[in-house]
């Protein structure tokens, strides 16, 4: 888990955000200061990456904006719908951080 949301920080540092619109994910109560700062981060990558502000990234998208979704994107996108959503990417991130 440390290593994926080090990457999502490291990324999204690279990207300018220029979305104004942002989505709201759920954090657990009393999440560390860092997780909530990666979790703010992924939400701004998310948002910047979602040029269509539709709440759905699609496999582009994400090529273009998040390389690390990308690559995992047949994982997240478990109903095969050709898009995924920041809680489908924040439940990839959950499951893959409790498996280490």
């Amino acid at each position: 888990m440390r290593q994926m949301l080090a990457m999502l920080v490291l990324c999204a540092t690279c990207v300018t955000s220029g979305a104004a619109c942002a989505q709201t994910a759920t954090q657990p109560m009393g999440a560390s200061p860092r997780i909530e700062h990666a979790m703010g981060q992924l939400q701004t990558r998310f948002s910047s990456a979602n040029t269509t502000h539709d709440g759905r990234l699609t496999r582009q998208q994400a090529s273009t904006g998040m390389p690390l979704v990308a690559k995992h994107f047949d994982e997240i996108d478990t109903q095969k719908n050709g898009y995924v959503t920041l809680p489908q990417i924040e439940a990839f991130m959950r499951e893959h951080a409790a498996q280490r």
